[in-house]
């Protein structure tokens, strides 16, 4: 950590990414030791009044939101995951409360298509803690977006996976840090203490 971190609860939003019981399953490294690290943030969060947003991925029956030319949700189509529901909720080890916010994304960044701008906007949030899987997916797309809509970005490093681990390194070590702090969970709920 670079020094001392100031997070201002009340306008300090926790977004957990893609946690999707198939994601987690399907694409986390180290799955036992990443969902108890980011359920410590997550409580390090509720306990200290964080507003508290999920990013889901979720099609509609027939993928209308997915066009040809994208390679990468043709792929999914293909395949009919993010339909329905089995696989599709957050990982049980982090549900979603009943004042928790979920934001279904139908790409890989949070913002693109989505009302998560509106939903911080309304609610006067200015940083954005993150984590997500993977790395190279929803974390690196919802933290430039958000770094250009000058948001304060915050990244928990050791919630975050990719199936490449040198990808992982690189990206949060080299680049998220020209754009976002990048914390461990640990020192995230230190800075909120």
């Amino acid at each position: 950590m670079a020094g001392p971190v100031s997070i201002e609860r009340s306008r300090t939003a926790l977004l957990i990414m893609d946690y999707q019981s198939a994601v987690v399953s399907g694409f986390a490294s180290d799955q036992e030791a990443l969902l108890k690290r980011a359920a410590q943030a997550l409580e390090a969060a509720r306990r200290n009044g964080l507003k508290i947003i999920y990013v889901v991925v979720h099609f509609r029956p027939g993928y209308p939101e997915v066009s040809p030319r994208n390679a990468n949700f043709n792929a999914v189509r293909q395949s009919g995951r993010f339909h329905g529901e089995a696989g599709t909720e957050v990982h049980p080890d982090l549900a979603p409360q009943p004042d928790d916010i979920v934001v279904t994304k139908r790409r890989v960044g949070a913002f693109l298509g989505t009302d998560l701008d509106m939903i911080l906007r309304a609610n006067d949030i200015e940083t954005l803690v993150m984590f997500g899987i993977a790395t190279s997916g929803v974390v690196l797309s919802t933290l430039r977006y958000a770094a250009d809509a000058d948001y304060r970005l915050i990244v928990l490093k050791d919630c975050c996976s990719d199936r490449d681990a040198e990808v992982h390194r690189v990206l949060t070590e080299k680049v998220f840090t020209r754009q976002a702090t990048v914390l461990t969970a640990a020192e995230f709920a230190e800075a909120l203490r």
